[in-house]
């Protein structure tokens, strides 16, 4: 079409009236066509966030220990209550794992596939509809999703694995004052029957550790590298918006140094652990000290436990270890 219109001025004798009315035409052509393809596009509005399901587990957490992460994650989730508490018939789940990084799992830098496997199998088998596996990551989305294994682990069980779309989002909405007000959030990621957050645990170089409050920033679109400032009060606000029903914490491999991004196999420590809660507070304050940290120290438990999102109190909770 441009050699076309090139062509056209090129070879006709035009005066400047012509040009002009062309000119004019061409420009209205754009808007009509820019206007009919937002018309299609989802609109965003502000959400109030996910409603909050007050879901009780047999037990507060539930820490699996064992060599195999899947067969862990299967026999924590039966522990804590059975994936039919948390996923009823024609339900659509969002598994969120953190997909982060090109890394292999041996590497650590993302969920271990295996574990968001057993997720998938699990909400399938409660009676799911669908069960969407996505995140936003800061490398390549396609090295990502396939170095990860996760892609390929979830698919074979069926999930719906993508790549999310930054403009596909709602905007925050809060009853307080909060820094997240407005803020793009990915509308599949509100727009579900249950959240489950899958987080790996791993050392981060700016929040101390990474957990599932932290693994919530890959629904977050817009300028993510702006969130750093107040980070703490940042996330405990997106963890309140999305009201994860469920948290697997991921602690098979953990990365001890270097994160988010690792790499060195040197700092990765085989641990064996999965860990299962309805209390995402008191399931990151548990694998922060789980990974020898204070977990006020973490700026965003502090904040989510100050302001009763959930509970840090380990040794009051309800906790059983189970070995596989």
């Amino acid at each position: 079409m441009k050699a076309n219109i090139f062509s056209f001025l090129q070879n006709k004798k035009i005066s400047r009236k012509d040009f002009l009315k062309f000119s004019f035409k061409t420009v209205l052509s754009f808007i009509a066509a820019n206007a009919l393809f937002k018309f299609f596009l989802p609109k965003a509005y502000a959400s109030a966030g996910r409603p909050k399901r007050s879901i009780k587990g047999s037990y507060d957490l539930v820490v699996a220990k064992g060599s195999d992460p899947y067969l862990s994650t299967i026999k924590a989730v039966a522990a804590i209550g059975g994936m039919s508490r948390f996923v009823k018939k024609g339900d659509t789940v969002v598994v969120k794992p953190n997909i982060g990084w090109d890394r292999t799992p041996e590497q650590a830098g993302n969920t271990n596939p295996m574990v968001v496997a057993a997720l998938v199998e699990l909400c399938y088998k409660a009676g799911a509809k669908r069960v969407n596996v996505f995140d936003l990551p800061c490398n390549d989305a396609r090295r990502c999703y396939a170095t990860s294994g996760i892609e390929a682990a979830a698919k074979e069980k069926g999930a719906y694995v993508y790549f999310a779309d930054k403009w596909n989002t709602l905007e925050a909405g809060f009853t307080y004052k909060s820094p997240m007000q407005g803020w793009p959030i990915l509308r599949d990621a509100v727009e579900c029957d249950t959240f489950i957050n899958v987080p790996i645990l791993k050392h981060h170089g700016l929040t101390g550790l990474t957990l599932s409050m932290k693994n919530l920033m890959g629904v977050c679109g817009g300028n993510r590298g702006s969130m750093h400032g107040d980070i703490g009060v940042k996330l405990a606000d997106v963890a309140d918006f999305i009201k994860p029903e469920l948290t697997v914490i991921d602690a098979h491999r953990v990365l001890l140094r270097n994160g988010p991004t690792g790499g060195d196999l040197a700092d990765v420590e085989t641990r064996n652990t999965v860990i299962v809660g309805t209390d995402f507070v008191l399931a990151d304050a548990y694998a922060a000290q789980f990974m020898g940290y204070d977990p006020m120290a973490i700026t965003y438990i502090k904040e989510a436990a100050g302001r009763n999102l959930g509970s840090a109190d380990i040794a009051g909770a309800n906790i059983t270890n189970i070995v596989v």
